[in-house]
């Protein structure tokens, strides 16, 4: 038996939860592949999935089995890229993984650029707020915003990611306008929903960090819905000031400078990390898009 490649075909029947999904992906017969599995199963003594006319699931051993097996198959497959490194010309699959909101604006316009400089990588883009476990999970490249990362990865800071409280100048003249963070609990607040949940408002206020948040009345994990409430006079929302330059210059959106001024943190060194695994960067395709996309942001050319 081919244990390797029956190895293969049992991962991928666990994550389409089909034999028929699975063997298409291999363009093998449906039959083929259900009988290496099976093999597999004999050779384990243990029965790794439950077998249905309409489902095929993992059973509790099977579960286990396919969380070691997954992580030894992306291990062979970092080092065959390792051993393709050796070629001059970056190709095959480059998987990122980003934040929505850093996407649109910022990422896709320089991934145009880049696939016209590298047609042969193909690109598999993820958006995501989620943190990314490079060591875990399918990606390449991860961009994320924060604190650098305690996960042994390499993060390189592309830009600050510095947050503001804005509002249209029709809702400043209508509600008034906040001189101090306290002033916020007459006003109304646009929140923008993190995986950790809502994002809250903070000031240092006599020596200690206190929520000084505005009463909810739109929380979103879309940036676009919440901006555009703001846009409409609804209310004041706080993101980051890469996301609102055009706004601002254009009189739009009024900064608010409250004093002491509000954070959506009590650090000062939120950034937007590009992360990856340091041994990836000897595979080219990795290589190129590192290199291209630190210069490209952390030169301002975006």
């Amino acid at each position: 038996m081919d244990q390797l490649r029956a190895i293969r075909y049992f991962c991928k029947v666990a994550e389409t939860g089909s034999f028929t999904q699975a063997a298409l992906s291999f363009h093998v017969p449906p039959s083929s592949l259900s009988r290496r599995v099976a093999d597999l199963e004999r050779s384990l003594g243990a029965s790794l999935l439950k077998r249905s006319t309409r489902v095929v699931k993992l059973t509790e051993i099977g579960h286990t089995y396919y969380t070691q097996v997954k992580d030894i198959l992306r291990q062979l497959e970092s080092s065959n890229d390792t051993v393709r490194s050796y070629q001059t010309i970056p190709t095959g699959q480059l998987r990122i993984s980003v934040m929505v909101e850093f996407a649109e604006p910022i990422l896709f316009p320089l991934l145009d650029e880049f696939s016209q400089r590298y047609p042969q990588i193909i690109l598999d883009i993820r958006l995501s707020d989620e943190l990314t476990a490079l060591s875990r999970d399918d990606v390449d490249i991860a961009i994320r915003g924060g604190y650098a990362p305690n996960e042994r990865v390499v993060a390189i800071k592309l830009m600050d990611n510095q947050f503001v409280a804005v509002a249209t100048q029709q809702y400043l003249t209508q509600i008034g306008t906040p001189v101090t963070p306290l002033d916020l609990k007459h006003h109304s607040g646009l929140y923008y929903r993190t995986p950790n949940g809502p994002l809250r408002w903070t000031s240092e206020i006599n020596g200690q960090w206190q929520d000084v948040s505005a009463p909810q009345v739109a929380i979103s994990n879309n940036g676009k819905w919440l901006l555009s409430k703001v846009l409409l006079g609804q209310g004041i929302m706080m993101a980051p000031k890469w996301s609102l330059k055009d706004y601002l210059a254009s009189g739009e959106l009024q900064e608010l400078r409250l004093t002491p001024h509000i954070n959506v943190t009590s650090g000062n060194d939120l950034g937007i990390y590009l992360l990856y695994q340091k041994p990836r960067y000897l595979v080219p395709k990795v290589k190129a898009a590192v290199d291209f996309l630190v210069a490209r942001i952390k030169n301002g050319h975006y």
